[in-house]
């Protein structure tokens, strides 16, 4: 990424003082008179354009003004994602999605504040083909922006609410690039701690991308635990519903509960008991569901495959 930034070449006017030494061209020596005195010039020498194409103008200088608002993407608590087109420097034209995030807002809480400067922290250091890019970070007085790789395909929930349930191949597909993205984070070791469709999207060539970083923890390596209640109720490991510490293990469980969402199609809260059960009903039942362990494919659905979960 480059910037335009300006040079001062100039001097004032009537100052005076050492400084550098004017150029003269009748002090350089002609060749004939180095090679004379027993002096040769070193190497070849030929004269070369400065253009802005070869010279370094150092970092860009990003801000709002570089990008022209397209559409809403999305909005919650603390502010709107928009599709936007970067207009000045480079990867001019290129199209992006942009997170606005509210400063007063956010400062209110001092675990959202820890929430949106860990996604920040995560989204600058992790790179990986199936987790969101970063592309540009600033902020204004009150506003905060990411700006990051636009995904054209949507988001997984969307697909499995269309298609109700996913074939095996399919499910697997998912599934083994989501299990990629999990494992490298936990090899910087952070839990991701939200696995959901809400928050897996999907590129134009149909690949995953994790997004939503607000929930991680970082600094977690082999044997480390931590406390926080968080995430989605549906898709939350026992350890984290009764509090007793937990670690990476929990977003493999999560992805188990994913699987079964992918292969049931039991992501409806329908499918918890008849008609269409309170969120308060919903989350009792999923949360004996749970530390039970007695999920079962609802009625309504076709029985699980055998094979996948067995391999997974």
């Amino acid at each position: 990424m480059a910037a335009v930034f300006d040079l001062d070449l100039e001097t004032e006017e009537g100052s005076e003082g050492e400084g550098e030494p004017e150029f003269n061209p009748a002090d350089v020596c002609p060749l004939g008179e180095l090679r004379a005195a027993g002096l040769e010039t070193v190497g070849h020498y030929e004269e070369v354009e400065l253009t802005e194409s070869s010279v370094n103008l150092g970092p860009e200088r990003i801000g709002p003004h570089c990008f022209e608002l397209l559409s809403v993407l999305g909005k919650g608590g603390y502010g709107k994602v928009f599709q936007v087109r970067k207009v000045q420097g480079t990867n001019l034209g290129k199209i992006y999605a942009m997170k606005v995030l509210r400063k007063a807002k956010i400062v209110c809480s001092a675990k959202d504040t820890a929430h949106t400067r860990a996604e920040r922290n995560i989204l600058e250091s992790v790179k990986h083909p199936f987790i969101v890019e970063l592309a540009y970070a600033f902020q204004t007085g009150g506003k905060l922006y990411l700006i990051l790789e636009c995904l054209s395909g949507g988001e997984l929930f969307t697909h499995l609410e269309r298609e109700g349930i996913f074939l095996e191949d399919t499910a697997c597909f998912y599934l083994a690039e989501i299990t990629l993205a999990l494992g490298h984070l936990h090899s910087q070791g952070i839990i991701y701690r939200d696995l959901k469709p809400e928050n897996i999207m999907l590129n134009s060539q149909g690949h995953i991308k994790l997004t939503d970083f607000g929930l991680c923890k970082e600094s977690i390596h082999e044997g480390a635990i931590t406390h926080t209640f968080c995430g989605t109720i549906e898709y939350m490991a026992p350890e984290i519903l009764v509090r007793i510490g937990h670690n990476r293990a929990v977003d493999w469980w999560s992805l188990g509960a994913l699987m079964y969402d992918m292969l049931t199609g039991s992501a409806s809260p329908a499918s918890l008991g008849a008609g269409r059960p309170s969120p308060q009903r919903t989350g009792r039942k999923l949360w004996i569901k749970s530390l039970k362990g007695s999920w079962c494919c609802p009625p309504t659905s076709p029985r699980m495959p055998g094979t996948l979960p067995k391999s997974f």
